[in-house]
């Protein structure tokens, strides 16, 4: 056999399924059906998570450390391997967002703990190091909007501009880490791994329905997010006539549908990967016997193809400049976030595919509609991400559940990818 299949046989799946569910009791929720938790960074429940994940890379005899805006990596050197080399690196994020499922950033965290676990019992040959990492706050739930950790991590977002966010109640992520003891010290450097892989749970239903175990990722979508504003004139519902208003929640229903409107034209020339939302609205004064003076949208725009992306945006644009002059309201517009797609590189998709061929794992490929944090990631070193299928494609969700079998093919495709570009050096 394959030593690189060798290796995964050695993944145990009630030991790994042990870990993603004694984490999961950590911000449990009790939430009618499913395995519900709310793991946001700076809480309790976030203190509880990263010992219990620090307990385990311990216990596995790796060596530890926490960075200045809470990045935890474990580094294991195996005998015979140069110390010096450049680390092959994996792993995800133990924060959830508010009501969220067991799986989501857990399972890559913990199958690339338990890929390590499984090359030491092996005696896999390996020449480089194997560091397993947890991300700092990838979902975006209480300091910013997302992928925080692995911003800084690669150089993207200053320590001290980190540490300076606040939540809604004026706490710092500074003060929030110091309280629950997960600040270190120092700057986690991702550009210096040789390699990044992340396992997630694929939170569609491609997988699913084409019943593969195994998605390899071949790009990840990028994200814009525009912040409108639209005023108009605040009045009573029943003393102004129709003919004398300036509805901006009539303005912004135009807009959501020109969004809607927008995309689908994108869809039918490019393809399906594009998608817009207009996920966030509010109005004000928010009273029912008011005409609503002023609205306030939130829209997200993703697709593999920025050039797909800007078009919409040009709608965007376009479409509160004919709103401006036919409805009279005053818009104002912004992207305070925008990342462009990224593909993942061919050195580690390869490895991936060729450690699933070897133990026999068949596989799809696959772009990721989500962003996670192998898109940073992958700015500063060679990347790949594995997905395993999402029950119904739920996710961030109680409900989400991905089977115990499906996470340890995963972690099995995962430690061979690992043994491969560990024996690279």
């Amino acid at each position: 056999m394959n030593a690189t299949a060798e290796s995964s046989r050695y993944v145990d799946e009630d030991r790994l399924r042990d870990d993603i569910e004694t984490n999961g009791e950590y911000g449990a929720i009790s939430i009618g059906e499913g395995h519900g938790r709310t793991v946001l960074p700076g809480t309790k429940a976030n203190k509880q998570v990263r010992e219990y994940f620090i307990e385990r890379l311990e216990d596995a005899g790796l060596d530890v450390r926490t960075d200045s805006v809470g990045n935890i990596a474990g580094r294991w050197v195996p005998d015979g391997a140069d110390p010096d080399a450049a680390a092959v690196a994996a792993g995800s994020h133990l924060d959830s967002v508010p009501e969220g499922g067991i799986f989501d950033g857990v399972l890559g965290v913990y199958s690339a703990l338990e890929a390590v676990r499984a090359l030491q019992e092996s005696d896999a040959d390996l020449e480089r190091p194997v560091e397993v990492v947890c991300f700092t706050e990838e979902e975006g739930t209480r300091f910013s909007n997302g992928v925080l950790g692995s911003a800084v991590a690669t150089g993207q977002r200053s320590v001290d501009d980190a540490l300076a966010l606040e939540d809604h109640d004026g706490i710092s992520l500074d003060e929030a880490l110091n309280e629950i003891g997960a600040k270190g010290s120092g700057r986690l450097d991702a550009s210096a791994w040789d390699s990044w892989l992340e396992v997630h749970v694929e939170q569609s239903k491609r997988l699913e329905n084409a019943n593969v175990p195994v998605g390899i990722v071949t790009s990840i979508t990028g994200t814009i997010r525009c912040s409108v504003e639209i005023d108009g004139e605040a009045n009573h519902a029943g003393c102004a006539a129709m003919k004398d208003r300036t509805d901006a929640l009539a303005a912004a229903s135009e807009l959501v549908l020109d969004v809607e409107q927008a995309t689908e034209d994108v869809v039918a020339e490019k393809g399906d990967s594009v998608v817009g939302t207009v996920g966030q609205l509010d109005i004000s004064p928010n009273a029912v016997n008011v005409v609503p003076g002023r609205a306030e949208l939130g829209i997200d725009i993703r697709d593999v193809d920025y050039e797909s992306m800007e078009t919409i945006v040009g709608e965007v644009e376009a479409s509160l400049a004919r709103l401006e002059a036919e409805r009279g309201v005053d818009t104002t517009f912004e992207r305070p976030y925008d990342i462009a797609p990224i593909d993942m590189s061919d050195r580690c998709t390869s490895a991936l595919d060729e450690a699933a061929a070897e133990s026999g794992v068949s596989t799809m490929e696959l772009h990721s509609g989500a962003g996670h944090d192998t898109m940073h990631v992958a700015k500063v070193t060679d990347s790949g991400m594995i997905f395993a299928p999402s029950r119904d494609g739920i996710s961030h969700n109680p409900l989400e559940w991905t089977d115990w079998e499906s996470c340890a093919t995963a972690t099995r495709v995962l430690t061979g990818g690992i043994a491969r570009l560990a024996r690279s050096a």
